[in-house]
C-alpha cells in the first residue's frame, strides 16, 4: 500500500472537494482518501499494483478538477499561474461591472450595450463557472460553480430576451426592468471573494513554507583534496557525499560528523537545533555524531557525511508529516462534507419554489420579482464558508503545532485532546533523563537525583494538564520506592512501579471502560501497545522510530511543555471550528429567506438584492478564514 499527498487544482467550495474524495473513493485500488479544500490536497492510500496516479487524475478530470501528479509540474508554480489568473480575470470583471452600472443608470440605453458587456464578462471572466458546472452536471454533481451559473444565467437570459424583444419594436415592455448589472456584478463579487480567500489561505500554509524555508537550496561540495570544495545544487547530492558547513550556515542534508572545529573547543562545533527539536541551548557535534538537515552552525567549521538525502531526511518527514495532518479530516469535517453535498440541489429547489410562490402570489406581474428572488437565492447561499469552517481552523491549528515542536498526524488527534481527562505516561525517557555518566555503573547505591533527572518544568507541565481538568498516571517498570519518588517530584498522585508492557495498555482499557477519554504519552518500544489503544496517542521525538510511527502526536524535544501547549492549543482548535461553522450555519439560515423576499409578506419592504448577495456571500467566506487565523497568534 502507498499514501501520498496529492496537489488538486480545481476546487473553489466544499462540495468541489466532496466530488473530488467521492470520486477518488469510488475508483478500484483506492484505500482511502480524504480532500482538503483549505490544503487544495488529496490524501490518498492506494494499492499501486491496481491503480496509478495518472489513472486517478483522468477521473478526476472528467469532472472538471486536476490532479499534478507529474514530477515536472511544480504545484507552487502552478497555483501562482492560477492566482495571477484569478487576479486578472477579477480587474477584468470589475471593469465590465462598472461600466454596465455606469450605462444602467447614467444614460439612455436600451439595454444592447449592456447585453454586449455583460456577455463579455460571461465569456472572458464567467466561463469556467459555466465550463466546470457544465462537466459536474454531465456527472450529476453540483457545487458553488453551479450556482453562479444558474443565478447569471437567468438574470442574463431574461434581459437579453427583454432588450431583444424591444429591439425587435415589441410595445409593453418599456415597465420590464432588466438586470445585467446584477450579472456582471455577481461575476465580480464572486471573483473577489476567491482572490481573497486565495489570499488569506496562503496565510494558513505559512508554517509549510516557513518549515520548507528550513531547506538549503545548494551544499558545499568537499573534493578529492582537503581544500578542495564547490557550491552544488542540493539535488545533486548523494548518500556518502563529504561536505562542509560555515558557522551561521544551514545543514543542507542529515549527516554524520567527520571533522569539527570552533574558537571555543577544537572537539566540535555547536549546532543550533531549536527549529528542529525545540531546544534553545546549542547542542556541541563531535565526530560520528548525528546531524539534521536545516539546522545551523553557530561557530566554527565543520565537515560531514551525508546519510540520508531528499524526502528521508528528518525534516522532509515532518514536512510531510505536516502537510498529510493538514489534508486529513476531524470527525466533523465529514459531517459537514455529507452536509455539502446536498447543500447546493437543496437551494436549487428553494429557489424554484421561491419564484413559483411569488408568480402565483403576485400573477404574472410578479416574474421580474419572482426572477430576483429566485437569482439572490441562488448567489446568497453559499456553501464555500460552512466548507472552509473546519479545514481552515485545522491547517493552522496544525501548523502552529508544528512551530511549538509539536507534530500532529492525524487531525482527528486535534479534535480529541480536548476530550481528553486521563493521561497515562512512561517515566524513564519520557518524564525522567537517565544521568548518562553513570550508565555503565552500579547506581543502586546512588542517591535518586544522581542516577536520573527530571526534564525541564515536567513538574509544572503536570499541574497544568491538572488545571485542564486531566488526571494524571505515571507508569514505571522500576522499583516502588524509585517510581514513588519521582511521582512525587513530578507532583503526580497517581502512579504504578514494576509494570510491563501488558500492564500499560491494561490501565489505559481501564480508565476508558471507566468512561475516560484517554492519551498515552511514551517513548519506546514497550510503550507501543498502550499507545495504539489510547483515545490519543502521544511519543516523544527523542524515543523510537516504532512509538512515533503509532502515536498520533510526536513531542520534539524535552520539554513537556509542549505537552500543555498540545492540548490548549486543540482547545482553541476546536473552539474557532465551533465558532467558524455557528456564523457559517447562521449566515445561512438568516440570508436565504431574506433574499427570497420572506421580508415583503409580513408587510416589510426589504429584500437582499442578487448584487447584494454575491457581496455578502464572498464576505462570509473571506470571514470564516480571517477568523481562523487568529490562531497564528496563539
Amino acid at each position: 500500500m502507498t499514501k501520498t499527498t496529492i496537489p488538486v487544482v480545481g476546487m473553489a467550495c466544499s462540495s468541489c472537494s466532496a466530488h473530488v474524495e467521492k470520486k477518488l473513493n469510488s475508483l478500484e485500488g483506492i484505500i482511502s482518501a480524504s480532500v482538503s479544500l483549505s490544503s487544495r490536497s488529496a490524501l490518498v492510500e492506494y494499492d499501486a499494483d491496481k491503480i496509478t496516479l495518472q489513472q486517478m487524475k483522468e477521473a478526476v478530470n472528467d469532472i472538471g478538477f486536476d490532479l499534478v501528479v507529474e514530477q515536472d509540474r511544480s504545484i507552487v508554480e502552478i497555483e501562482r499561474r492560477e492566482y495571477v489568473l484569478l487576479k486578472r480575470r477579477t480587474i477584468l470583471a470589475w471593469v465590465f461591472a462598472i461600466a454596465v452600472m455606469i450605462i444602467c443608470h447614467f444614460s439612455d440605453d436600451d439595454g444592447q450595450w449592456s447585453l454586449i458587456l455583460a456577455l463579455a464578462s460571461i465569456l472572458m471572466c464567467g466561463k469556467q463557472f459555466y465550463v466546470n458546472a457544465w462537466k459536474q452536471l454531465c456527472h450529476g454533481m453540483t457545487s458553488m460553480d453551479s450556482l453562479v451559473c444558474f443565478s447569471t444565467a437567468i438574470s442574463f437570459g431574461y434581459s437579453a430576451v427583454i432588450t431583444l424583444m424591444r429591439a425587435s419594436g415589441r410595445d409593453g415592455l418599456d415597465d420590464m426592468s432588466v438586470y445585467f448589472d446584477a450579472t456582471v456584478m455577481i461575476i465580480a463579487f464572486v471573483l473577489t471573494g476567491r482572490l481573497l480567500e486565495e489570499r488569506a489561505k496562503r496565510a494558513t500554509a505559512s508554517s509549510i513554507r516557513t518549515l520548507m524555508g528550513l531547506q538549503p537550496k545548494t551544499a558545499r561540495l568537499m573534493g578529492d583534496k582537503a581544500d578542495d570544495c564547490k557550491d552544488v545544487p542540493l539535488s545533486t547530492i548523494t548518500v556518502g557525499d563529504v561536505m562542509e558547513v560555515r558557522a551561521g550556515e544551514k545543514i543542507p542534508v542529515d549527516g554524520m560528523v567527520t571533522w569539527a572545529d570552533s574558537y571555543m573547543t577544537a572537539e566540535g562545533a555547536y549546532i543550533d537545533e531549536s527549529m528542529i527539536t525545540g531546544e534553545p541551548t546549542p547542542v556541541l557535534k563531535k565526530r560520528f555524531d548525528k546531524l539534521l538537515a536545516g539546522t545551523v552552525l553557530r561557530q566554527g567549521t565543520l565537515r560531514f557525511r551525508a546519510t540520508q538525502i531528499g524526502e528521508k531526511t528528518a525534516l522532509a518527514q515532518i514536512i510531510k508529516m505536516v502537510q498529510q495532518a493538514q489534508g486529513s479530516k476531524a470527525p466533523v469535517q465529514r459531517v459537514v462534507d455529507r452536509m455539502a453535498m446536498i447543500f447546493v440541489p437543496t437551494v436549487s429547489v428553494i429557489a424554484l419554489i421561491t419564484f413559483v410562490v411569488w408568480l402565483l402570489v403576485g400573477g404574472s406581474e410578479a416574474l421580474p420579482h419572482a426572477i430576483v428572488s429566485a437569482v439572490a437565492v441562488l448567489v446568497i447561499a453559499c456553501p464555500c464558508a460552512m466548507g472552509l469552517a473546519t479545514p481552515t481552523a485545522l491547517m493552522v491549528g496544525i501548523g502552529k503545532a508544528a512551530e511549538q515542536n509539536v507534530l500532529v498526524k492525524d487531525a482527528t488527534a486535534i479534535e480529541m485532546m480536548r476530550k481528553v481527562n486521563a493521561l497515562v505516561i512512561d517515566k524513564t525517557g519520557t518524564l525522567t533523563i537517565p544521568n548518562q555518566n553513570i550508565v555503565f555503573t552500579k547506581a543502586d547505591n546512588l542517591p535518586y537525583e544522581e542516577r536520573e533527572a527530571l526534564k525541564p518544568n515536567a513538574k509544572e507541565a503536570m499541574s497544568a494538564l491538572k488545571s485542564f481538568g486531566i488526571d494524571v498516571y505515571m507508569m514505571s517498570g522500576d522499583r516502588e520506592d524509585v517510581a514513588a519518588y519521582w511521582a512525587d517530584k513530578a507532583g503526580i498522585g497517581h502512579w504504578q512501579s514494576g509494570v510491563k508492557p501488558q500492564d500499560k495498555e491494561n490501565l489505559v482499557k481501564a480508565l476508558q471502560q471507566d468512561g475516560k477519554v484517554v492519551a498515552m504519552v511514551g517513548d519506546g518500544i514497550n510503550d507501543s501497545q498502550a499507545l495504539a489503544t489510547a483515545d490519543v496517542s502521544i511519543a516523544i521525538g527523542s524515543g523510537t522510530d516504532v512509538a512515533m510511527d503509532v502515536a498520533q502526536v510526536t513531542l520534539m524535544g524535552t520539554d513537556l511543555r509542549a505537552l500543555v501547549n498540545a492540548v490548549s492549543l486543540s482547545h482553541r482548535t476546536v473552539s474557532m471550528i465551533r465558532q467558524n461553522l455557528f456564523w457559517a450555519f447562521i449566515y445561512n439560515i438568516v440570508c436565504i429567506p431574506l433574499a427570497a423576499g420572506l421580508p415583503y409578506l409580513f408587510g416589510v419592504d426589504f429584500q437582499i438584492t442578487p448584487m447584494w448577495a454575491s457581496a455578502l456571500m464572498a464576505l462570509s467566506s473571506i470571514s470564516v478564514v480571517l477568523n481562523s487565523l487568529r490562531l497564528k497568534y496563539f
